[in-house]
């Protein structure tokens, strides 16, 4: 008859599936909000976002202000043999008017401004959702290897117990103890690594995502095959993509102002009023002016900056696409061999621990040798951690491709995950 501990070692290698929902194995949506919320990445960009808010409101407004001038002056003026002395001021007001163009274009630019900081705002929390994913399951690899040695350590101790039983009867030497002893302090090394591991590991995702709560033990999932085709993946990932978002906003971004630069090349005129009092009030001045510069080698300098950054940003924006073209194909072709690997890990491992059974019953019987036993028992420890980490594997890939194509963690799809 088998053991407790070997029937709970033989559930955990089968990896029990929880199949409560479909994201049983991720930590609940409204905590990832939170966690996602609160992280820095997240909070910059939100102030980033009020930045290009006041820009925007700054462009709609324009820049330009009233000028307030006033000057005092003392006259002395000779007439005949008296010199007499007056004092005369004079006051102006005047401001810069943009040219109805440029209020267009500027309106362009603050609208290119806020679409780029909702874009870099998308992107900061995807990236942000992309770390929790990571570390995570992270933690989930080095808490799954602990319960695995754990397990094995307490199969070894049932051994040593068999073992002990067989030289009392006088059916095995007593080195057969110390073998089975050194093997479980073997085990109970790898297990101590493996908890340290496993501690450094959930340590690291408390501090990047303190809202998260861990739980006692993964809850480990059967993985679900991707159905659908790269083509699929590509357009949605595509569509909704931050990244590109962001770098197609800068380019619009570029783009306006160098628009503005070429519309600078006219500049704007300075419409003034003036009002001057002379010979203690006896002439008075009151008059309109106009003011425009005339420079126009540097104004043209910087309209071809201008569009050389425009066309470099709109370069970048291209060359951006064609990348997460290739990051789409290999988070799919990911997705969907690392479910083949461990279709073929859980076949390994299901076929090497029924070994191990038959070993066991032998060597209880008298029928085999403890190296043989040993052996098997090593084999399936190792056949079990590699269908545990391909599992992970292929979940994580999975939630992975999800979360690019806005699948995951998404309150529009909360709760929904397809394949």
């Amino acid at each position: 008859m088998r053991s407790p501990a070997y029937v709970l070692a033989t559930a955990y290698l089968c990896m029990a599936v929880s199949l409560a929902h479909a994201e049983a194995d991720l930590p609940p949506h409204a905590l990832v909000d939170r966690a996602l919320g609160e992280h820095i990445l997240v909070l910059n960009a939100q102030a980033g976002m009020q930045i290009e808010q006041s820009e925007q409101r700054k462009r709609d407004t324009g820049e330009y202000e009233f000028t307030l001038h006033g000057a005092a002056y003392r006259d002395r003026l000779l007439e005949g043999n008296v010199q007499n002395d007056y004092r005369d001021w004079e006051i102006a007001i005047e401001r810069p008017l943009r040219l109805p163009n440029k209020i267009w274009i500027d309106s362009d630019i603050g609208a290119a401004a806020l679409a780029r900081g909702q874009h870099a705002l998308g992107d900061a929390r995807h990236e942000a959702a992309r770390q929790l994913l990571r570390l995570w399951f992270s933690w989930q690899r080095e808490q799954a290897q602990l319960m695995q040695w754990q397990a094995q350590l307490d199969i070894l101790q049932q051994q040593a117990a068999i073992t002990e039983k067989r030289i009392k009867a006088g059916d095995a030497p007593r080195m057969e103890l110390n073998q089975v002893d050194a093997a479980a302090a073997m085990a109970e090394v790898s297990m101590r690594q493996a908890e340290l591991r496993a501690a450094l590991a959930a340590d690291e995702l408390k501090r990047q995502f303190p809202a998260l709560l861990l739980p006692q033990t993964p809850i480990l999932v059967e993985p679900q095959a991707i159905s659908r085709p790269l083509s699929y993946w590509q357009d949605i990932v595509l569509a909704g993509n931050h990244e590109i978002g962001l770098a197609e906003a800068e380019a619009d971004f570029q783009r306006g102002l160098a628009e503005r630069a070429v519309a600078d090349r006219l500049p704007d005129p300075t419409l003034g009023l003036k009002y001057t009092s002379l010979l203690d009030r006896k002439q008075s001045i009151a008059g309109v002016y106009v003011s425009i510069p005339l420079g126009y080698s540097a104004r043209s300098a910087n309209a071809d900056s201008a569009q050389a950054q425009a066309r470099i940003a709109a370069d970048r924006a291209q060359a951006l696409k064609r990348k997460v073209e290739g990051d789409i194909y290999h988070a799919h072709t990911h997705a969907v061999s690392s479910y083949e690997i461990w279709q073929q890990a859980s076949t390994a491992a299901i076929a090497l621990r029924l070994n191990a059974d038959l070993v066991a019953r032998a060597y209880g019987l008298g029928e085999s040798s403890l190296d043989a036993t040993l052996i098997s028992r090593r084999q399936a420890l190792e056949a079990a951690l590699a269908e545990t980490l391909a599992r992970l594997d292929a979940n994580e890939s999975r939630y992975r491709l999800l979360l690019d194509a806005h699948q995951l963690w998404d309150s529009e799809s909360a709760g929904h995950t397809p394949h």
